[in-house]
């Protein structure tokens, strides 16, 4: 039976009438945290964190720990449906014009941001062989910075090279930032539940509100039973679908990988960071491909919120989509043509949807206001 204060609240929280299947994504992201935080705890108490150790402590949790093999990947599995579910919540706020809440938007990328550092860090921790040179290529990004770089490499290293030092730090950021996001998360529900949601059609979502129970907690539960069972599929049919097969191996500094990638919801970054040849240039790509996401509040022109209105926006929106993915595809490929063309020109393309937004805006009011 219901609890009837519980009800209470969800009454309290009136959500506008039309909103979709697409505003289901912040509650799947908030399952996502818990059962991270909730995995992540449980492999801490069992993880070493020194280079000798390391990588025969997971071997340790995946063989010898009761369950311990469902834990270890269910965790490397969320982290993978934590960003597809990020990247989609993002796609629909820039679609649906979620932005224009600026304080939910801004707070909401800083989350993306702590989060990614968040991941890069635990990507190290497995210390094997993609874990270590992936590290090692992203922090020799920061030898870019003129006159500090070389002091801020080796103060993140813990030494002048990634050692001991670097594991542990890591292993202290990986598990304190997790306590950042949730309470950042926190701040960010409730913005939002001050601000009030958006909605499909841009407009006032004041005029037409109905109880958030049971019309939209339903389509709540509905969405994290098949992101559970998606889980769970994965988990039980093809657990190292989303692992490297060179992580497979004890890193070694002596022995380069092939090819040196990230995971895949890194991919768009490096991609972006490989397509331009000057290092300097492509680590601020790199962050600047990331910090764009601040823009959008800031720069929207438009007289409507909402893309699906606009269609001039709704084709440059699908244009950054497919830029993404291929930047993505390219970045998995060797260094070479045709792939490092294909790559530039995707990154041209990514960051001119930045620029054509507000432009496309002050086209559409004039066309807007020819048809009046």
């Amino acid at each position: 039976m219901s609890n009837p204060h519980t009800l209470k609240l969800f009454n309290l929280l009136p959500v506008g009438s039309n909103i979709s299947t697409w505003w289901n994504f912040g509650s799947m992201l908030m399952t996502c945290l818990l059962i991270q935080t909730a995995t992540g705890f449980f492999l801490a108490i069992h993880y070493t964190a020194n280079i000798d150790l390391a990588f025969s402590s997971i071997v340790h949790i995946t063989r010898d720990v009761p369950y311990g093999w469902i834990m270890q990947n269910m965790h490397a599995i969320g982290a993978s449906l934590f960003f597809m579910c990020i990247y989609t919540h993002i796609a629909r706020g820039l679609y649906y014009g979620s932005y224009l809440n600026k304080e939910v938007w801004l707070s909401g990328t800083t989350l993306l941001i702590i989060l990614m550092a968040t991941a890069f860090f635990g990507y190290v921790l497995p210390w094997g062989q993609m874990s270590f040179w992936a590290a090692t290529v992203i922090t020799n990004l920061l030898t870019a910075i003129p006159y500090l770089g070389t002091s801020l490499t080796t103060w993140l290293w813990g030494g002048f090279s990634i050692n001991d030092p670097t594991l542990t730090r890591f292993f202290a950021l990986h598990f304190i930032l997790p306590f950042a996001i949730i309470s950042l998360s926190s701040i960010h529900v409730l913005l939002l539940h001050n601000e009030g949601s958006n909605n499909p059609l841009g407009t006032n979502s004041d005029i037409d509100k109905i109880p958030f129970h049971p019309y939209h907690s339903y389509k709540d539960m509905l969405m994290l039973t098949i992101l559970i069972t998606l889980m769970f599929m994965i988990l039980s049919f093809n657990p190292n679908m989303m692992n490297d097969p060179e992580n497979f191996s004890k890193a070694n500094p002596l022995v380069t990988p092939q090819h040196i990638k990230p995971e895949w919801y890194f991919l768009f970054a490096y991609g972006i960071l490989r397509s331009i040849p000057n290092k300097l240039g492509g680590a601020l790509a790199l962050i600047m491909s990331i910090m764009m996401l601040f823009t959008p509040p800031f720069t929207h022109t438009s007289h409507t919120r909402s893309m699906t209105f606009r269609p001039l926006m709704q084709l440059t929106f699908w244009t950054f989509i497919s830029t993404f993915l291929i930047i993505t595809w390219s970045a998995t490929k060797p260094v070479e043509p045709p792939f490092t063309e294909i790559s530039q020109l995707a990154s041209i393309l990514y960051f001119t949807f930045f620029i054509t937004n507000p432009i496309m805006g002050l086209v559409e009011n004039k066309l807007s206001n020819y048809s009046c």
